[in-house]
């Protein structure tokens, strides 16, 4: 009996690439109680406005949604939004504190998905954008699109 590697993404944190420059990335798992990995596995999580804040050398995530699995038993956790402790190596939340106590720096959630059977959750140290390096990063995207576009243009004349 081999290992089951799904891998399949379940939540997304589309706002922390605007929003931050990440620099690193640690995967972490997840404390999760009752019921909460099936809702995960259904897709109903959100992760748009979570961080993570690291007391007594622990690292817990803040503000992450998952709601309440419709068909759970009443034993299941009742906040869909309790903060949630996050499994990483003492060394990792030690670079992670070092790291994140410069000012500008913030712990942001990138993705949630699953590895062989286990929900992660991958984190990434976020320097903050400023308004003007968002509007350099647009730039530069329409500057890429424009080149591509006009290649796609060119190999149709070629034709």
């Amino acid at each position: 009996m081999g290992k089951k590697s799904d891998g399949k993404q379940l939540a997304q944190n589309k706002k922390a690439s605007h929003d931050y420059f990440i620099e690193d990335t640690f995967e972490a798992g997840m404390v999760l109680m009752g019921t909460e990995i099936k809702s995960l596995r259904n897709g109903r999580a959100n992760i748009s406005d979570a961080f993570a804040t690291i007391r007594n050398g622990e690292i817990f995530i803040h503000n992450m949604h998952i709601s309440p699995f419709e068909q759970g038993n009443i034993h299941n956790p009742t906040d869909p939004t309790r903060p949630r402790k996050l499994l990483l190596h003492k060394t990792q939340i030690h670079k992670l504190l070092g790291l994140s106590k410069q000012e500008g720096y913030a712990i942001v959630p990138l993705k949630i998905y699953v590895r062989n059977g286990y929900a992660k959750l991958l984190i990434g140290l976020g320097k903050g954008k400023k308004q003007y390096d968002k509007r350099d990063t647009a730039a530069k995207r329409d500057a890429q699109r424009d080149i591509q576009r006009a290649l796609r243009e060119k190999q149709k004349v070629a034709r």
